[in-house]
This record gives C-alpha cells, sequence and structure tokens, in this order.
C-alpha cells in the first residue's frame, strides 16, 4: 500500500506544482489540462487551461493535484502536508521558500524532537510542517 497526497486548488494548481518542484528539488511527471481530456465540455471555456490532474515526483512520494472545478474549490482545513529533510540547511531553505508570499504559524527553529521545524501556509493556502529530526 502506498499513501498519497492530492492537493486541490483554485486556479493556481500549475503554477503551486512549479514553485514546488523548484523548491524542493521535484520532477513534475505530468500536467494535463481540462482543455487536453474528455472532460473540456464539463468546465467553461474559461476554465479549459486550469489543471485537471498534475503529478510530481519528490524523493521517495508522488504529490499529485489539480484545480478544482469552478464552485467546488474549498480551503484545506484539519490538514497539513509535512515535508521530511535530513539536513537542517535543507529544512531551512525549503521553510523559508514555502513561506514566501505565505504566512508562517510556527518560525522554524529547533525542537525537542527536531533540529529544525516550522509551520506555515503557504501563498497558495497548502499548510505545511518542515521538519528535520534529531538523530537518534
Amino acid at each position: 500500500m502506498k499513501l498519497q497526497s492530492h492537493l486541490a486548488f483554485d486556479g493556481q494548481c500549475a503554477t503551486a506544482f512549479k514553485f514546488y518542484e523548484q523548491c524542493m528539488g521535484g520532477k513534475i511527471g505530468m500536467m494535463m489540462t481540462y482543455e487536453d481530456s474528455p472532460m473540456k465540455e464539463s468546465v467553461p471555456p474559461e476554465w479549459r487551461g486550469k489543471i485537471l490532474h498534475a503529478s510530481i515526483s519528490l524523493g521517495d512520494s508522488v504529490l499529485m493535484g489539480a484545480d478544482a472545478p469552478p464552485g467546488r474549490y474549498e480551503k484545506p482545513k484539519g490538514i497539513m502536508m509535512s515535508v521530511s529533510v535530513d539536513d537542517p540547511g535543507d529544512a531551512d531553505r525549503i521553510f523559508q521558500e514555502l513561506a514566501e508570499n505565505g504566512r508562517i504559524t510556527m518560525p522554524v527553529a529547533e525542537t525537542f524532537w527536531a533540529i529544525r521545524f516550522g509551520m506555515l501556509v503557504d501563498q497558495f493556502g497548502i499548510p505545511w510542517m518542515v521538519n528535520c529530526e534529531k538523530k537518534a
């Protein structure tokens, strides 16, 4: 079994995934628009350039996402994306990049379990935790 995350956006999926690719060193594997799918006629013409399905490889994980059809987007509630890295420098860099034009909810700092840990909501409204655990 594999558990994968899928993020919904309100029209910014392409921009978000390009940002995540750059910020976290990922690789976009797929980015399909509504225009390029059989669902073309089910969305308004101005929405056809939006993303129906995107995937990005981040280390051993795959993150998926899409632009929710018009009127169906809901802001994330009760969830957070978590990025774990081994290098505290990577944790600081990723945290700062994700926080750009977003909102920091817990500044990155040392905790009792981590060399670096912080929480934020990025510019796309996605809540994140960045974690670099202490070695046992």
